[in-house]
C-alpha cells in the first residue's frame, strides 16, 4: 500500500516568510525573462543546466558538454546511461514547456512523460487512384516503385512502434504485459502511488503555488512514485507552478536550486525542515537564474560592439543568438547552424574573441565569458 501523504498538518506559521520570499524572487525572474531580449536563449540554457543538475541531485555525474553534443548527435564517445538519463530530462523539460501549462498534469501529460503512453501506428498513405492509372498507361513504374519502397518503410515503422508500445506496458490494444522482475519490484504499485500523488495535486489546489509545489515535491519523494523515473516528480512541480500562474515565461529550473541547497536539509527527518530546504531551493533557483540573465545580457552587449561596421550579411548576429541559446557551440554546430564552411566558423569565432571552454585536441568548444 502507498504511503498516505497528510496536509492537514502542515505549520503554516513557520513557512510564511520562505513562501513570500521564494514567491516573489520566482515572480522577479520570470517578469525580467518575459520582457528579456535573450529570453529563448536564456530558457533552452536553463533546460541544459537543470537537465545536469537533476542527474548530480541523483548521485550521477554529467558534464554539461557532454549533453550539449549528444544533444547535437556529435557524441565524442559512446553515451553512457547517465548521459542518456540526463537527455531524457532535458527532452521532458523542453516537452513540458513546449505544451500548454496544464498538459503535463493532464492523464495524457502524465501517461507520456512517464513513458506509459500508447504510441500510434504511423498511418500508411491513400493510394492515388487516379496516379496508378497514368502509371500503367504511360508505362513509367518509377513512381509506382517509390510508393512500394515508401509502402516497405511504413511497414517497418508500424512494427516498431507495435513493439515499443508493448515494451511501455501500454500497447494498441491497452493490453499490459507482465514486468520484467529483473527490472522492477512486482510488489511496487506505481499506479496507487501515483494515485495518490494525483489526489494530493487535487486536495492542495487552496494552497499558496509556492508553497503547494514544496509539500507535492516531498510528497513525491517520501511517496516515492515512480521506481525509474524518480526526476519527474520536480519537472512536474515546475510544470504546475507554471500552470499556477506563478511563472509563465519559463519553466522553474528547480534542479539547479535543490543543487544549491545542503542534501541533509532537503533530506532531513523533519517535513518542517525539508519544506523550508525546498522553499530556499525555489528561491535559490531564481537567484540564480537572474544572475545568469545579466550574465548573458551582458555578454550579448559585449559581443555586438564587434558588430559594428560589418556588412549587412554578416554571420556574426546569427554566431550572437546561437551562443547565447546554448552553454557552448562546437565548430561542426557552427557551420550546421548558420551554413558555413569549418574555416569560415573558426573565422567567426574569431571574430568574436569567444572564449574556448575545452582543453581537447580532438574537439573544441566555445562560450560566452
Amino acid at each position: 500500500m502507498p504511503m498516505v501523504y497528510r496536509l492537514d498538518t502542515i505549520p503554516l506559521d513557520r513557512l510564511i516568510t520562505p513562501v513570500a520570499r521564494a514567491t516573489a524572487m520566482l515572480a522577479r525572474l520570470d517578469e525580467r525573462v518575459a520582457r528579456s531580449p535573450i529570453g529563448p536563449g536564456w530558457i533552452e540554457r536553463a533546460h541544459f543546466q537543470d537537465a545536469v543538475s537533476s542527474l548530480w541531485i541523483d548521485g550521477e555525474l554529467v558534464h554539461l558538454e557532454d549533453l550539449v553534443l549528444h544533444d547535437n548527435h556529435m557524441d565524442i564517445r559512446a553515451p553512457t546511461h547517465e548521459l542518456v538519463r540526463a537527455h531524457s530530462v532535458l527532452r521532458a523539460r523542453r516537452q513540458i514547456f513546449a505544451h500548454p501549462p496544464d498538459w503535463a498534469l493532464s492523464p495524457a501529460g502524465l501517461r507520456q512523460l512517464a513513458g506509459r503512453g500508447s504510441a500510434e501506428a504511423p498511418a500508411l498513405p491513400a493510394a492515388d487512384p487516379a496516379r496508378e492509372q497514368k502509371d500503367d498507361e504511360t508505362d513509367d513504374g518509377e513512381e509506382h516503385r517509390l510508393d512500394e519502397e515508401l509502402a516497405a518503410i511504413d511497414a517497418v515503422l508500424k512494427r516498431s512502434s507495435e513493439t515499443m508500445a508493448r515494451l511501455r506496458n501500454d500497447g494498441p490494444d491497452s493490453t499490459p504485459r507482465e514486468r520484467d522482475p529483473l527490472a522492477y519490484d512486482l510488489d511496487w504499485d506505481e499506479d496507487g502511488r501515483l494515485d495518490e500523488w494525483q489526489r494530493l495535486v487535487e486536495a492542495s489546489q487552496h494552497l499558496p503555488p509556492a508553497l503547494r509545489g514544496v509539500l507535492l515535491l516531498d510528497a513525491w519523494r517520501t511517496i516515492d512514485v515512480l521506481q525509474h523515473v524518480p526526476w519527474l516528480g520536480r519537472l512536474l512541480v515546475a510544470a504546475l507552478l507554471r500552470q499556477a500562474g506563478l511563472v509563465t515565461a519559463h519553466l522553474a529550473a528547480l534542479n539547479s536550486g535543490l543543487r544549491a541547497v545542503p542534501r541533509e536539509l532537503r533530506h532531513a527527518p523533519d517535513r518542517t525542515t525539508r519544506l523550508i530546504a525546498l522553499l530556499q531551493a525555489m528561491e535559490e533557483a531564481a537567484t540564480l537564474g537572474l544572475k545568469e540573465h545579466d550574465r548573458l545580457v551582458q555578454a550579448k552587449a559585449q559581443m555586438e560592439r564587434r558588430l559594428k561596421g560589418r556588412r549587412s550579411n554578416s554571420k556574426l548576429p546569427q554566431l550572437v543568438d546561437l551562443v547565447l541559446s546554448r552553454p557552448m557551440v562546437s565548430s561542426t554546430m557552427i557551420e550546421q547552424e548558420l551554413k558555413v564552411t569549418q574555416q569560415g566558423a573558426l573565422n567567426l569565432v574569431a571574430d568574436l574573441n569567444l572564449r574556448e571552454m575545452t582543453g581537447r585536441r580532438r574537439f573544441q568548444a566555445w562560450g560566452v565569458i
